[in-house]
């Protein structure tokens, strides 16, 4: 694809976003830095910056061919790929199909517990906040998004989770949550950004219930490296 890169516009905990001399894409540079606790802890995971770009467009490679319209243009190089550029919803959109993590925390459920149901929750994009939690009615009361958009980014995200669990299921992997992030271009339509890593999902590998994902990091399990290295070798078998 024949665009220059231009000037940063943004940079975020894990991937810096450019300019590009299209106005209707950006270049998105993933980054090794790692944070957790909303921004508590820091540190870098070796590779990752890589492993989350190629992971996170394969994904989105998976999910175009299910109908799931994304941000996904091109991949340049290992950390840097084109998207279409988007106003991000300021909204964090979780699914969860088993309890961990602040649901276990906030509901006293006991990790590893499978819901009746996939549960989907907002929380307001606002790290001074720490992205407190927020419902339809205040969301649409404060402008967040429409009546409309909501409930088109809670069938997408609902349809991005059933993608997802089955594809991951076939590599011996459990989807155990994740976060996502939707998108506006230009004329309003919804479409997923942001990415599909193991920074924003709980992966456990089906049989042993090993952690695969950044709650290595989080919690000091050790092996960060080596599970997000094992998520993008099973993909790519």
């Amino acid at each position: 694809m024949d665009i220059k890169k231009l000037e940063q516009r943004y940079e975020g905990k894990a991937k810096k976003v450019y300019a590009t001399s299209d106005p209707a894409y950006y270049i998105v540079e993933y980054k090794d830095d790692a944070t957790a606790f909303n921004g508590l802890k820091h540190g870098t995971i070796s590779g990752k910056g890589v492993i989350n770009n190629k992971m996170s467009n394969l994904m989105f490679q998976l999910l175009e061919k299910a109908g799931v319209k994304t941000h996904f243009v091109e991949q340049l190089s290992d950390r840097e790929t084109v998207v279409k550029a988007v106003e991000i919803v300021p909204l964090e959109i979780i699914i969860r199909n088993v309890a961990a993590g602040s649901f276990s925390k906030r509901y006293g459920v006991a990790e590893g517990t499978a819901l009746k149901c996939p549960t989907l929750e907002f929380s307001l994009k606002n790290d001074e906040l720490n992205d407190p939690l927020i419902n339809d009615s205040h969301i649409i009361a404060l402008g967040v998004a429409t009546e409309k958009e909501l409930d088109e980014i809670r069938t997408l995200a609902y349809k991005v989770n059933d993608v997802l669990r089955e594809f991951f299921a076939g590599i011996g992997v459990k989807l155990i949550d994740f976060k996502i992030e939707a998108g506006r271009l230009p004329d309003g339509t919804i479409i997923l950004a942001d990415e599909i890593s193991p920074d924003n999902c709980r992966f456990w590998d089906v049989v042993t219930h090993e952690k695969l994902d950044k709650d290595r990091f989080r919690h000091d399990l050790g092996g960060v490296e080596e599970a997000y290295q094992e998520m993008l070798r099973r993909l790519t078998l």
